[in-house]
């Protein structure tokens, strides 16, 4: 495997700080207060003609909320595209800051708002554009394929932009074409395509706080407590848990695995967000946390993105009330960070790929 180490991470660590993320958590609104909140946040959102859209990984409280208002729960690219197809005039992004960005980037027309601007995404603080581009300035024969996980400036910089269920077929697609590719931001889903196609890749050394934590040794030990589940794990996680993996995929594919194999028990090594629709839309089922590092990790997700959670039902009614919190992204960037995007989709529909599921993590 052709790999290349890239230092990513911020000089201030602090700029990066889970810890921090953390200590934004929401409060967690008592019954009464919850059903307020819900019937105050759907009448705005038709006041303001807004569609709320929500990610797997966020509570379940915005989960049913989106899906109850018309809205829609999924991965971030098909949550960009329902915005863009959807007659809403505003978007209200109940996720990460590149999700947001992303949904601007395919709709500069519409408003698109946050429940919280500084919900990041690790894999995107790791690839700060003004050192992604020098690197791409020292490889200028490859093909610069990013992830979805990255933020509007970088994937103006890109050729392609992937996200983890389409990433294999496009790949394969590139190598036939017999182009050498730089990959960013993931080193684990990256490792992972280029071992499933033998493509030449350099890979941008970032990952996912989450996925990051799980390790082998301990999802054997709890493997050996459940004998019948069935392993399901997301590529962003390292190669020697995708390798104990009976099914490996993105969100919206391990959704759909756990609805279709006739297993009852799962071991899942994702985000714990995604157990919520699992347990919907499979009551009968069990949904078993893969375990993370613990306590003598590096960093402690607690199989949770610690910025996803700083999204709730009080700071949802606080940004509609308010109109604060709206996602910029420069209108000099706009027009070429839709390309890589908008050429995944194209060839999402080449090979008749539904663009409904083809949502990265």
């Amino acid at each position: 495997m052709n790999i290349i180490s890239i230092p990513y991470d911020h000089p201030d660590a602090a700029g990066c700080s889970t810890v921090q993320a953390w200590a934004k958590l929401p409060r967690e609104p008592a019954p009464a207060e919850k059903a307020d909140l819900i019937v105050r946040i759907k009448r705005m959102l038709i006041e303001q003609n807004a569609v709320l859209v929500a990610h797997y990984y966020v509570h379940p409280d915005l989960q049913d909320l989106a899906e109850a208002t018309g809205g829609m729960v999924s991965d971030s690219l098909d949550m960009a595209n329902f915005g863009h197809q959807h007659p809403a005039k505003t978007i209200v992004v109940a996720g990460v800051r590149f999700m947001g960005e992303t949904a601007k980037i395919l709709n500069p027309e519409k408003r698109v708002l946050m429940p919280d601007l500084t919900a990041e995404c690790s894999l995107d603080l790791g690839c700060p554009v003004d050192e992604f581009a020098a690197f791409c300035d020292l490889h200028p024969d490859r093909t610069v394929v990013v992830y979805a996980n990255t933020s509007a400036a970088v994937k103006a910089r890109a050729d392609w932009m992937v996200t983890s269920s389409i990433a294999l077929p496009i790949v394969r697609h590139l190598k036939e074409c017999g182009e050498k590719i730089l990959w960013a931001p993931d080193r684990h889903l990256g490792g992972y395509v280029q071992e499933q196609t033998g493509a030449d890749m350099l890979l941008w050394q970032g990952s996912c706080v989450v996925h990051d934590e799980y390790k082998a040794q301990e999802l054997i030990a709890l493997k050996a407590q459940h004998p019948n589940a069935l392993v399901l794990v997301h590529p962003e996680a390292p190669r020697a848990v995708v390798k104990l993996a009976d099914v490996v995929g993105s969100t919206t594919q391990l959704i759909v695995a756990s609805q279709q194999l006739a297993a009852d028990t799962f071991i899942v090594a994702t985000d714990n967000g995604i157990l919520h629709k699992m347990r919907t839309c499979s009551p009968h089922k069990v949904f078993i946390e893969a375990p993370t590092a613990g306590q003598g990790a590096n960093c402690r997700s607690c199989s949770h993105c610690p910025w996803m959670a700083m999204n709730g039902l009080y700071n949802l009614a606080e940004v509609l009330e308010t109109g604060n919190n709206e996602i910029l992204v420069d209108p000099a960037i706009i027009p070429r960070a839709v390309l890589p995007i908008q050429r995944m989709l194209d060839f999402a529909r080449q090979i008749k790929l539904s663009t409904r599921g083809i949502g990265n993590a």
